[in-house]
């Protein structure tokens, strides 16, 4: 990396990067907002207000405390070290997990509330402290393996770090963003056209702004503007004023009464914080590679601190640092952006701002952001790796196409298809469908393990490979990876049977036989003509 400029005093408090910076990470929550408040109110016709009134203002709040703190963090870093360009770590809502427990949690959960008799805000209530308790109990769950963090760092090579988040970016935060953008192609193409023009081209606008404002204003007075003049896409209408209202998300013990119904949802709940942990671990290693050495530990406890805060406050999904570290820092942001964004999203949720905002701002228009930010992460990960590991992350990439199947599968296919499709046998194998869930349960840690074994055999350490292997084989039986329950949880082994355990069975059996063709190669000499033609 080139030297920076020594810091003469203290840091500053903001440069002209952080616009950018902070125009793409507060664009980057709204739209996952945006997500969450569509699959509620529109799929599951969840009351509105409880949606605005109640789960946004503590979701909010967690934001705004992870984003103080990583700013502090940054500032500090910067003074240690004596530079001018160290960067905050992004903090906002995880996209993967806000959106599962939308769809996988709340709006099920909603659903059987008002099936038992409860009435509709009765039911939608009883959710609410649902979700509060649910981001409890991942709180909890993150601060305790948060003091794991930095061991697992040393033990797992670059690519395998760098090319699990590169595989979650560019087929989930690149592709589905990117459906959404293409819903309205007109405005969606002509805002991802101007971020890629200013941030991947690095080209200058002829006036004076941030770009990424300048996209985000533009696509959003094109998108009303052709939607009003009938040009624009199938479906467009004027979303109805909703008066703004204050709302002080204090501390409630509401989540006490949520608790018992969360239970039940533990063999989900605890992937989802288990997969935040290695999240927070990976763009710790992401930001460590573009130069900003932050402790992995400290990282961690921010996230889980910020995720307590939220659910004790009314929040319902939970915050995580973003993978888009180096990215923020390309757009010259440094430690403005993420307070201003901190600041922006806390009080503007306490002020009904974000709601707001949420229901007038397009997502053809939203969409776009998230798409860079897939492109830069892929970028950096390759870019960041020894050349010869290329192989190894593509490979890493690949569940998180299955995750992403999965998750499109239900509303591709009616349910009584699917549930044939995924337990019928035809005698050439498992089910195909039943292999795509598989695979696509748990795909984060499949994908740091799948880099992490290739990238062994890479470097002529068989033995590594094969324990790796080992370590896969055993998580399989319990279903933090390759999971065989539908909705992703983990088990025990023993109380399985017929089809999910003998997909359980043969997945591990997989593991474990190569494990032991790796051992084997691992001691057995090889000639040396055939070892100097390898």
């Amino acid at each position: 990396m080139p030297a920076s400029a020594p810091v003469s005093g203290r840091p500053r408090w903001f440069v002209a990067g952080d616009l950018n910076g902070f125009f793409g990470l507060v664009v980057d929550n709204l739209s996952i907002l945006g997500f969450i408040a569509m699959a509620l109110v529109g799929i599951f016709q969840f009351p509105a207000d409880v949606v605005f009134g109640r789960m946004f203002p503590g979701t909010a709040l967690g934001v705004l405390v992870g984003n103080v703190l990583y700013t502090w963090m940054a500032r500090r870093l910067a003074a240690r070290t004596g530079r001018d360009d160290v960067t905050a770590m992004p903090l906002g809502l995880d996209a993967p997990t806000s959106i599962g427990m939308a769809l996988l949690v709340l709006g099920p959960a909603f659903l059987a509330f008002k099936a038992q008799g409860l009435a509709p805000h009765d039911a939608a209530i009883a959710t609410w402290q649902l979700g509060m308790a649910s981001l409890v109990i991942m709180g909890v769950l993150k601060t305790v393996l948060s003091f794991f963090g930095e061991a697992v760092t040393r033990a797992l090579p670059r690519a395998s770090l760098l090319g699990s988040i590169a595989g979650i970016a560019i087929v989930l935060m690149g592709f589905l963003p990117l459906l959404e953008t293409l819903r309205s192609p007109v405005v969606g193409f002509v805002t991802l056209g101007l971020l890629l023009y200013v941030l991947v081209a690095k080209r200058k606008l002829p006036i004076r702004a941030p770009g990424v404002l300048v996209a985000f204003v533009f696509g959003t007075v094109l998108y009303y503007g052709l939607g009003l003049a009938g040009l624009g896409a199938p479906g467009f209408k004027v979303p109805e004023w909703t008066p703004l209202q204050m709302v002080l998300p204090w501390p409630t013990l509401g989540f006490i009464d949520g608790l018992p119904t969360a239970i039940t949802y533990l063999p989900l709940l605890l992937p989802f914080g288990l997969l935040m942990v290695v999240g927070g671990i990976n763009v710790s290693e992401s930001a460590r590679a573009a130069g900003d050495d932050y402790r992995t530990r400290d990282i961690l406890l921010v996230e889980a601190v910020a995720t307590l805060v939220a659910g004790l406050c009314g929040g319902v999904a939970q915050t995580t640092p973003y993978i888009g570290q180096p990215a923020y820092k390309h757009m010259g942001a440094r430690s403005g952006y993420t307070l201003l964004t901190g600041l922006f999203v806390g009080i503007g949720g306490m002020l009904g701002v974000i709601s707001g905002l949420v229901q007038w701002l397009p997502l053809a228009v939203l969409a776009p952001i998230i798409v860079y930010v897939a492109i830069d992460i892929t970028t950096q990960a390759f870019q960041a790796t020894p050349r010869e590991h290329a192989g190894a992350m593509v490979l890493g990439f690949l569940p998180s196409v299955a995750y992403l199947l999965a998750i499109k599968a239900p509303g591709w296919i009616p349910p009584e298809q699917l549930a044939a499709m995924t337990t019928t046998l035809d005698g050439h194998g498992l089910p195909e469908l039943a292999v795509i869930f598989t695979l696509g349960n748990g795909f984060i840690i499949t994908s740091m393990l799948w880099i992490a074994a290739v990238v062994a055999m890479i470097d002529g350490r068989l033995l590594r490979s094969s324990g790796i292997l080992l370590v896969a084989a055993a998580l399989t039986l319990f279903g933090l990876i390759h999971s065989v329950d539908p909705r992703g949880g983990i088990y025990l082994p023993w109380t399985l049977e017929g089809l999910p355990e003998q997909i359980m069975w043969q997945f591990a059996g997989a593991y474990v036989a190569l494990a032991v063709l790796l051992a084997l190669l691992s001691v057995i000499p090889v000639p040396a003509r055939e070892k100097d033609a390898a």
